[in-house]
C-alpha cells in the first residue's frame, strides 16, 4: 500500500456516539430545510435532533427572504401576526422532526427529537403554559417533537402536568444544582402520574443545562476583584478560577443525574418502560475567544447525554475536536471550584437566578422584536 494514501480521520462528530453522546442541532431555518443541509448533517455527521428557540426563529425569518412567500400566503388568509409566526414556525419544526423520524423509530422512540418552545412571554404563568404547551403538541402532530417549558418556579409545576399527561418536554433555562434537581424530580412525578392513570411510561425528556453563559458572568465577577487582590498568590488563585465554573457546575449535576436516575424510585418507574432524562448541554459555543472554540464539547461528554451546538461549533468540533470521556473528570477539583468562588464572595444562587431571569427576557426580546419584523415584512410583501 502507497505511503501516499491519505488515512480518513473519524468525524469527531459521530464519533461523540460511542460515548452515549447525541449532537442536536441548535438552530433552524427554511433554507436549512430547503437546500438539503439538514439531511446532510445527519446523514454526514450523525445529527441526531434539534433545537429552537425563539432567538433563533428571529435571526430566521427576519434575517433572510426565505418565509416571504408564505408570509404572504398567511397574509391573504386574514391571519393575526401571531398567528403568522407560528404558522411558520410548526411547518419548519414539522419537516425538520420528518428528517429526524427515522433516527427516531430506529432508537425506540430515545432520540431524534425537534424541540419548538412556548412563548417566553408566559415563563411566570403555570396554567398559560400549560394550555400552550398542550395546542402546540396537537398542533405540530408529530410523536417526535418536544415542547421546551423553562425551569422557573411556574415552570416546574407545568412541566409535571404535561409530563403527566404524556407530552414530551425540553425543559431550558437551567443553570444551577437546585434548578435541575427540580426538573428531574418533576420528570419522576409527572411519570408517576402516568402509571397511577395506567398509561404507557413512554414519554420523553431532556433536561437542558446551560453551560458557557455561567463563564461568562462569574468571569466578569472574577476580574473585578483582580483589581483589589492583595498579594501575587491572591491574583493567582482568582486567574486560576477563569473559566472553569460552567464544566465543574455541568460535571456536578451530572453526577446528580447518576444518583437521581439510580435511585430506586426511579428504577422502579424504569422497570416499567421508563427512560431516564438526559441531560443537555446547552450554550455550548465559547463566548471567551480566549478559550479553546470547542472546550465546552471536549469537557462534557459522558453517557445518556446531549449536547445542543449551533452551527459554527459543530463546524469547529467537526474539524478540531478531541474526543474523550471527559464528563466525569476532576470532580473533587469541580467541587473546590465552588468552595474558591464562596471565600471570594462570589453567590453562586444570586448568579443563576440572574442568569434565568436574564435568558428568560432575552427570549422574550427576540420573541417581541420577532413579531415586529413579521409585521413590518407584511406591509411589504
Amino acid at each position: 500500500m502507497s505511503m501516499n494514501l491519505v488515512t480518513k480521520v473519524a468525524n469527531p462528530l459521530v464519533e461523540l456516539q460511542l460515548y452515549g453522546q447525541s449532537v442536536w442541532h441548535d438552530n433552524i431555518s427554511r433554507n436549512l430545510l430547503d437546500s438539503g443541509k439538514l439531511q446532510r448533517l445527519i446523514n454526514e455527521d450523525g445529527l441526531r435532533g434539534l433545537t429552537s428557540n425563539p432567538t433563533i426563529f428571529e435571526k430566521a425569518i427576519n434575517g433572510s427572504s426565505d418565509y416571504d412567500a408564505s408570509l404572504k400566503s398567511l397574509l391573504a388568509q386574514g391571519r393575526e401576526v401571531k398567528e403568522i409566526y407560528e404558522a411558520l414556525a410548526i411547518e419548519d419544526i414539522q419537516r425538520a422532526s420528518d428528517l429526524f423520524r427515522p433516527i427516531f423509530n430506529e432508537a425506540a422512540g430515545q432520540d431524534g427529537f425537534v424541540s419548538l418552545e412556548v412563548s417566553p412571554k408566559l415563563a411566570q404563568k403555570t396554567e398559560e403554559t400549560i394550555q400552550e404547551a398542550r395546542r402546540l403538541w396537537k398542533r405540530v402532530n408529530r410523536p417526535n417533537v418536544m415542547i421546551k417549558v423553562p425551569a422557573t418556579p411556574a415552570g416546574i409545576p407545568a412541566i409535571e402536568q404535561l409530563l403527566g399527561e404524556g407530552i414530551n418536554i425540553n425543559i431550558t433555562m437551567m443553570f444551577s444544582m437546585d434548578h435541575y434537581i427540580q426538573v428531574a424530580q418533576a420528570y419522576i412525578r409527572g411519570l408517576e402520574i402516568l402509571e397511577r392513570s395506567a398509561r404507557l411510561l413512554t414519554v420523553s425528556s431532556v433536561a437542558s443545562f446551560f453551560v458557557s453563559r455561567v463563564d461568562t458572568l462569574v468571569d466578569k465577577l472574577l476580574e473585578e476583584r483582580l483589581p483589589k487582590a492583595t498579594s501575587a498568590p491572591k491574583r493567582k488563585e482568582i486567574e486560576s478560577l477563569l473559566g472553569k465554573t460552567a464544566i465543574a457546575n455541568s460535571r456536578l449535576v451530572y453526577q446528580k443525574f447518576k444518583e437521581i436516575f439510580g435511585g430506586s424510585r426511579f428504577l422502579a418507574l424504569k422497570g416499567k418502560g421508563a427512560r431516564v432524562q438526559r441531560p443537555l448541554w446547552a450554550s455550548t459555543s465559547t463566548k471567551n475567544p480566549n478559550y479553546r472554540d470547542v472546550l465546552y464539547v471536549e469537557e462534557l461528554i459522558g453517557p445518556d447525554t446531549v449536547d445542543t451546538m449551533p452551527p459554527a461549533t459543530i463546524d469547529a468540533f467537526r474539524d478540531h475536536g478531541r474526543v474523550r470521556p471527559s464528563l466525569e473528570e476532576n470532580l473533587e477539583e469541580s467541587r473546590q471550584v465552588f468552595s474558591k468562588l464562596a471565600k471570594l464572595g462570589i453567590n453562586m444562587d444570586d448568579v443563576t437566578n440572574k442568569l434565568q431571569n436574564d435568558g428568560v427576557k432575552l427570549f422574550a426580546d427576540s420573541f417581541d422584536t420577532l413579531i415586529d419584523s413579521i409585521t413590518a415584512k407584511m406591509s411589504k410583501v
